[in-house]
């Protein structure tokens, strides 16, 4: 059955690896591009991987263990990773497996952090594929699977979606997860079509627009220009995209609730409001900064020239840069530099990387929900001192949250501070100093992209150690899954079945 699901997974993906296969033709016939092959070659042979593996798996009839969907997912990332890598190792992209693989992993857990320092000179395939993964893993490669392929089991396909998808829990759209899955992808489809088009209107072209609208979607931040958005210098552009990094990085079932007249469950929906408050007060954050910093004397010239001028482009700027952040897009607009801007802007934009997105959303981080039961418990706790015999539950959406899910919150919130701590002793043990290291550690567990310093907005992960890459590759994914769907399979409890 392993086989079977896992299979499944790289016949779908090997198809849209092959269009960009095709995309790189068309450019190889135009402008004597080169990536054609590189790409024909991977798509075959993950193709031929993935179909061997469904029908060597196909006629099993044994039943999965719960800890089972958990290690498909996560063999099944890896696999699409260590595949996924191939046509930049060929195209002569990378060199090295270290940024190959690291690139890879960056694009299917839509984080962005990218080891690429030549971004425009690359050709349109590979520019198209490195999209194309961003836009696989925003809503996740197991979620499209089954919008294609019905599992036998119920109970299985449940905790198959939910071993992937972010969030405290599945919200169904319809009565079976594969109807969820199918209803989930055509919003993230229309999503998609709806970004392109905003973005085809302005001054983009069709190949960027492609690109783009594909890796907002996903909020993961890859770029066909090494200046990102900012390679436009388009206040459109980067309104349309901040409109559409905000929209996405909600709960993507509340437009369902929307499109089917559900009025009642979108406005209860607390998540969202807390979701645009803490926008709403990281943009107010940005801008008070921006202007009493000039005021001070703390900045030097060169950090002061680098702050957006005027009402609106310092609205903008601060609109923008939250909204990236917060959603893990990671995109870099005309004023970006938050490193550049002084130490006072970190701890908000470190705090924003930690919180992250909605879930059941495409973005990462810690995810509003969690943030906010977490204050609610911790101020509940506060009553429950002063009122010992009172009960005083924790509520969302108006919903009494059962203390077994509060644990999990706090359980998933420490695991995150703990694994970050101890990601961050590790990579400043490789030479790395501790601000960039902590900031990375940050950025790849809440799969942002950019970090700080060595590893800032301005910069790459060129020129981190190769050790570092793998155990930041490593937090992407581990972030991704949302941290236990990799971690149970540590325990010792846990078993690999046949």
């Amino acid at each position: 059955m392993k086989k079977k699901i896992i299979g499944q997974n790289l016949v779908i993906v090997s198809v849209l690896m092959l269009a960009s296969a095709f995309v790189a033709l068309y450019y190889n016939i135009k402008y004597g591009e080169t990536d054609f092959v590189p790409l024909l070659i991977p798509s075959l042979a993950t193709f031929a991987i993935g179909f061997i593996l469904f029908m060597l798996g196909r006629k099993s009839s044994k039943k999965l263990r719960k800890e089972d969907n958990f290690f498909i997912v996560t063999l099944t990332w890896l696999i699409l990773t260590v595949l996924g890598m191939i046509p930049y190792l060929m195209c002569g992209t990378f060199d090295n497996v270290s940024d190959a693989f690291f690139e890879t992993m960056s694009g299917f857990t839509t984080t962005g952090s990218t080891v690429m320092t030549n971004i425009d000179s690359q050709p349109h395939g590979i520019l198209l594929w490195r999209s194309v993964t961003q836009w696989l893993g925003g809503l996740g490669v197991i979620v499209l699977t089954m919008a294609f392929f019905s599992q036998k089991n119920k109970a299985h396909e449940t905790q198959l979606f939910s071993a992937e998808s972010p969030g405290l829990e599945v919200d169904k759209l319809g009565s079976r997860i594969r109807n969820t899955a199918q209803k989930l992808w055509v919003i993230y489809i229309v999503l998609t079509v709806l970004c392109f088009v905003a973005y085809y209107l302005g001054p983009m072209n069709l190949f960027d627009a492609v690109c783009h609208s594909m890796t907002t979607v996903a909020t993961g931040g890859f770029s066909t220009h090494q200046a990102s958005i900012g390679y436009w210098a388009s206040p459109y552009i980067e309104y349309m995209c901040t409109l559409f990094m905000a929209m996405c990085g909600l709960t993507l079932a509340l437009y369902y609730f929307l499109i089917v007249g559900r009025f009642k469950a979108f406005r209860q929906n607390e998540e969202m409001r807390w979701y645009f408050g803490i926008i709403f007060i990281g943009v107010a954050v940005f801008m008070l900064l921006f202007y009493s910093l000039e005021y001070t004397t703390v900045l030097t010239a060169d950090q002061l020239s680098s702050f957006p001028m005027g009402f609106e482009e310092t609205f903008r700027a601060s609109l923008f840069n939250v909204v990236a952040i917060m959603t893990s897009s990671g995109y870099q607009a005309s004023c970006f530099d938050y490193v550049a801007w002084g130490q006072a802007f970190i701890i908000p934009t470190v705090l924003l990387m930690a919180v992250g997105g909605c879930s059941g959303s495409t973005s990462g981080g810690i995810k509003v929900s969690r943030i906010a039961i977490a204050v609610k418990n911790l101020i509940a706790d506060l009553k429950r001192q002063l009122h010992p015999q009172a009960v005083i539950p924790v509520k969302m959406s108006k919903r009494s949250i059962d203390q077994r899910t509060v644990m999990r919150v706090m359980a998933f919130i420490m695991v995150y501070i703990i694994t970050v701590l101890v990601a961050t002793l590790l990579l400043t043990c490789l030479g790395m100093d501790f601000t960039s290291s902590f900031v990375s550690c940050v950025s790849a567990m809440s799969n942002i992209g950019p970090a700080y310093g060595m590893t800032g907005p301005a910069t790459t992960f060129a020129a981190i150690p190769d050790v570092a890459k793998w155990i930041l590759s490593g937090m992407m994914l581990v972030g991704r899954l949302e941290i236990f769907t990799v971690l149970l399979l540590f325990t010792k409890e846990y078993k690999v079945t046949k």
